[in-house]
């Protein structure tokens, strides 16, 4: 069954354009048009289709609003467009906040030089967001049911079916400044193959690193929020993300953390307290001596960053020493890392697919069997702490 898909845009050339992108798969269907966020929501609710394409800046309803209703009323997964720069960086990360699942940049330079890339970039996004989870609420908590399942250690892949525990508390929005309050967990019973106490190995990890990319933005400011200033342990960030998005992304999280978040540069130190966000359009690597080094984006890799570039690299510097966590995303970016970071007797956890935006990432660690633990995204800061502190 080709996914339904609503074109939300003021321009008539952009509705146009990706509608007619859109069309000329098969598998897609565009279903509506609508030239603003008040349209937006009525066709949503008549048309109800399975992913929705949204403008930010429109007439008499903005799509962040938009979203926002859309969310409280009928959940649909939202690809917003945004153009690339400082300022649609903040906008699209609004937009997040407010409930979409992904972004695209706005470029109409691309659109008409590389028209077949636009075209395969376009339709794979809205393919996989229409398979994602996708009634959820905002912050990319599922909404088909108010459960979310129960960390769980594991040591294989093996599919288990978790406990159910209270729906977690809601992160804090992006405009707050404090961090979300650790959900309240009843005792449930640990399956055969989990650690039974349920808490992580406590080891002196030198680095803990987190990749992520679809998804990416919401479940980083959930698992960092909830650290405290004095973690010991130096981070570093990969995300998948434009070069115009990671140092609003970056400027971001410093506000709304208790630890320091900040694009890295070439030649930062690693330091306890201190996350570095790898820049967008470029790789980032650690060394031994506690340096970061940033390279250019070499046009071969599909990621930049890429997050198996710097697993592997800290896999080099620091041995059996890297707590490294794969979060929501598309795609398998981070696999290959691990399996080096494995190797050298690091740790590796992955988020669970319950509460994944995509469980692409995360799904390729547990089936390559890398994942130490497998946790729900509300836990996993907590279990940053208990491992490192």
């Amino acid at each position: 069954m080709a996914v339904k898909v609503l074109v939300v845009d003021d321009s008539g050339f952009f509705r146009r354009r990706v509608s007619e992108i859109l069309s000329s798969d098969p598998l897609i269907q565009v279903v509506g048009t609508a030239t603003n966020g008040k349209e937006a929501i009525e066709q949503a609710l008549a048309l109800k289709p399975d992913v929705i394409t949204m403008d930010y800046e429109m007439p008499m309803m903005d799509g962040i609003t938009s979203v926002r209703h859309i969310m409280q009323r009928i959940p649909t997964p939202v690809l917003m467009f945004s153009s690339l720069t400082h300022e649609g960086a903040r906008v699209t990360l609004d937009a997040l906040d407010a409930g979409a699942v992904d972004f695209l940049p706005k470029n109409f330079e691309d659109i008409s030089r590389n028209p077949d890339k636009v075209k395969q970039l376009l339709c794979e996004k809205i393919n996989s967001i229409a398979r994602s989870n996708r009634r959820f609420s905002s912050f990319g908590t599922p909404a088909s049911s108010s459960a979310a399942p129960v960390s769980t250690p594991v040591s294989t892949p093996a599919a288990t079916p978790a406990a159910r525990r209270p729906a977690p508390v809601p992160a804090p929005t992006l405009g707050s400044t404090r961090p979300a309050p650790a959900p309240a967990r009843p005792a449930v019973p640990a399956p055969s193959h989990a650690h039974h106490s349920g808490t992580p190995r406590r080891k002196a990890y030198k680095l803990v690193a987190i990749g992520t990319s679809t998804g990416g933005p919401v479940a980083l400011q959930r698992v960092l929020t909830q650290l405290p200033a004095n973690f010991p342990a130096p981070i570093v960030l990969i995300q998948h993300m434009p070069a115009a998005f990671t140092k609003a992304f970056a400027e971001r999280l410093d506000k709304l953390c208790q630890i320091s978040v900040k694009e890295a540069e070439d030649g930062d130190l690693l330091r306890p307290g201190l996350a570095l966000l790898a820049p967008g359009g470029k790789q980032m690597m650690v060394d031994g001596r506690g340096a970061v080094k940033i390279l250019p984006g070499d046009e071969r890799l599909n990621y930049k960053p890429c997050v198996d570039i710097t697993f592997g690299s800290a896999a080099k510097a620091y041995g059996d020493k890297v707590l490294s966590v794969v979060l929501t995303g598309m795609g398998a970016d981070g696999r290959e890392g691990a399996r080096m970071l494995k190797q050298g007797g690091s740790t590796v956890w992955a988020q669970d697919e319950a509460s994944c935006v995509i469980y692409g990432m995360p799904m390729a660690i547990v089936k390559a069997d890398l994942a130490d633990a497998v946790y729900s995204l509300d836990d996993i800061g907590r279990h940053l702490v208990e491992a490192c502190l």
